[in-house]
């Protein structure tokens, strides 16, 4: 069953923490965004126009949610899943794990998509401000959720100044007070 929910803003570093603790402690891990945009991919079009398509296909979300809920459950699924609701879903479904937010602001998170992905500052911010507008008001419709609401997470750790490594250890910590190995 799952041990830990990793949810983030595009760009927060949730995939490279996930990556360093599942090498650390041998877990496998499930990523709801990886997911998303292999069906992107799959359908031929961006990631901006696969967010515009959910709009009006919302069962091409809650398939993806539903499979996220399901690994959740399922006693011999992932030790970590990684996606913007997953946090929510375990707070709904009364998982008891660590639901984990980072939080970083959009400027630092442009910075890092440009490192990652190349292009502009001014187009990397733009993009992420039109995903986010696009995916709160999805994420409302069809669920009645704000990101802006924290309530789920139980931990919330700011990585704007921290390095991955620091926020990995940050973790690590918490996952130990917890009692999970």
């Amino acid at each position: 069953m799952v041990h830990l929910t990793v949810s983030g803003h595009p760009g927060s570093g949730t995939s490279t923490l996930v990556a360093k603790l599942c090498e650390n402690r041998g877990w496998s891990h499930l990523n709801g965004g990886a997911v998303f945009r292999a069906i992107s991919e799959e359908r031929g079009i961006s990631l901006e126009e696969f967010s515009e398509l959910c709009d009006s296909e919302p069962e091409v979300d809650k398939s993806l949610d539903e499979r996220l809920i399901s690994a959740m459950l399922d006693v011999s699924g992932p030790e970590i899943v990684e996606s913007r609701l997953s946090g929510w879903w375990a707070y709904r479904e009364n998982i008891d794990c660590l639901r984990l937010w980072i939080s970083v602001t959009p400027e630092e998170r442009a910075k890092r998509v440009v490192k990652r992905e190349g292009g502009s500052h001014e187009d990397a911010l733009a993009r992420i401000h039109s995903r986010m507008e696009a995916d709160q008001i999805r994420y409302n419709n069809l669920y009645g959720i704000s990101l802006e609401d924290k309530t789920p997470y139980n931990l919330i750790i700011n990585s704007d100044a921290l390095t991955a490594e620091e926020v990995a250890i940050l973790v690590e910590t918490e996952l130990t007070k917890r009692g999970v190995e």
